[in-house]
């Protein structure tokens, strides 16, 4: 018998989402008889104690009888219980820091450690995530921040709100002719699309949205291809790209000049080229006025972010000329909106997918004795860092 435990969400600012809902645990406990799950009691969760115990499902406070724990993010060091098996977004595989500390407690308690986000077909293609919800949420701020400092239109937030409502929101919602561009190829930007679908907002092709005027709002999505070009031969591999990213130049540049509002939803790390600059930011040419990060990286891919904001306070300024952060709409700062746990605001339908994702992929590797996917996005294994990520030596030394 493999009992699975659902962990209460520790981490500061606290989230509300859950790996399995009320309903997809009772349906796991009817179709497998070998599986047994029990949930860790949560006043915040957004299913509620009393909504698994009405399903069967047992919520207590102990979870030293669980032999695998699924939680969401990151496990506090003093909550992690000792020879466990932990599957969560630990944010650790770019070696960052503000989680380094709870990795060299992992390592300590002989901790079996499984990232999400590393859960890969065997084609490279990310087996979980939240990546639509955030986007659906981050457009709609994007879209809501840029109402606001103009005073064009007005948005209410998502805050509460089902998926289905929010469509309904949208209907009658007329835009002025803004220009938008949307970064990226994965699930961020297919939500991102969804929600410029649903508000009217027409495609158009690159070569049109730099060089023509619009009476109605129009978005370009721009891939890797689009984005990123070889210093020497000038062409796009993927995977080269990935593997020798500074061998490329960043194409962005005329589109900061008749842009209005980026989405961003490229991945990043620290030797990819940037989208723009500092610099970038100062000029007279610099047309971009709001900028949804849902990709949210720290002086990532977008310069100017300058750290999380909040789900209740969403949007700061940065002052283009100095850098800093400012309050938003100001006249000289650009508005920055980079929530870094955008799908608690829909929390219930962000569960309800993540899970559902997780029970057609996931649950049965888990009963596999030696499972391919499993396998290669454990980070630890009984405190010891596996083969794959042998690259964290570094990270995981005291």
């Amino acid at each position: 018998m493999t009992t699975i435990g659902l962990l209460r969400e520790e981490k500061k600012p606290q989230d509300n989402r859950v790996a399995l809902t009320p309903l997809q645990c009772k349906c796991i406990m009817e179709h497998y008889t070998n599986m047994n799950i029990i949930v860790q009691s949560s006043p915040n969760r957004c299913y509620t104690d009393e909504e698994y115990m009405q399903m069967g499902i047992p919520v207590t406070e102990n979870m030293s009888n669980v032999d695998i724990l699924l939680g969401i993010k990151e496990v506090p060091p003093e909550k992690i219980i000792t020879y466990k098996n932990y599957f969560l977004f630990s944010h650790t595989k770019k070696e960052q820091m503000h989680n380094q500390q709870m990795f060299h407690v992992m390592i300590d308690k002989k901790i079996t450690l499984t990232d999400y986000e590393c859960l890969t077909h065997d084609d490279g293609q990310r087996i979980l995530g939240f990546g639509f919800f955030a986007s659906v949420v981050g457009a709609h701020n994007g879209i809501m921040a840029y109402g606001k400092r103009t005073g064009l239109y007005q948005l209410k937030r998502i805050k509460g709100l089902s998926l289905n409502a929010l469509v309904h929101l949208y209907f009658g919602l007329k835009l002025p002719p803004i220009k938008i561009v949307i970064t990226g190829s994965g699930r961020v930007a297919k939500g991102i699309i969804e929600v410029m679908n649903v508000m009217d907002i027409q495609e158009v092709e690159p070569e049109e949205y730099l060089t023509q005027t619009f009476q109605y709002p129009v978005y370009i999505q721009l891939k890797g291809a689009d984005l990123y070009q070889h210093k020497i031969q000038r062409n796009y591999i993927r995977k080269d790209f990935h593997t020798h990213p500074t061998q490329y130049n960043c194409l962005f540049s005329p589109y900061i000049k008749c842009t209005d509002i980026l989405m961003n939803g490229i991945y990043w790390d620290e030797h990819i080229p940037r989208l723009f600059t500092m610099k970038d930011l100062q000029q007279p040419y610099f047309h971009i006025q709001t900028i949804a990060d849902i990709t949210d990286d720290v002086n990532g891919s977008i310069p100017c972010n300058l750290g999380d904001s909040t789900i209740d306070d969403p949007v700061y300024g940065v002052d283009k000329i100095t850098g800093c952060k400012t309050k938003p709409y100001l006249p000289n700062s650009i508005d920055i909106m980079s929530v870094g746990n955008l799908p608690n605001e829909m929390p219930r339908d962000a569960s309800r997918y993540f899970g559902e994702q997780f029970m057609k992929y996931i649950l049965e590797e888990i009963l596999k004795k030696d499972s391919t996917i499993i396998k290669r996005a454990t980070i630890l294994n009984k405190g010891h860092l596996t083969e794959a990520f042998q690259y964290l030596g570094n990270y995981a030394k005291h």
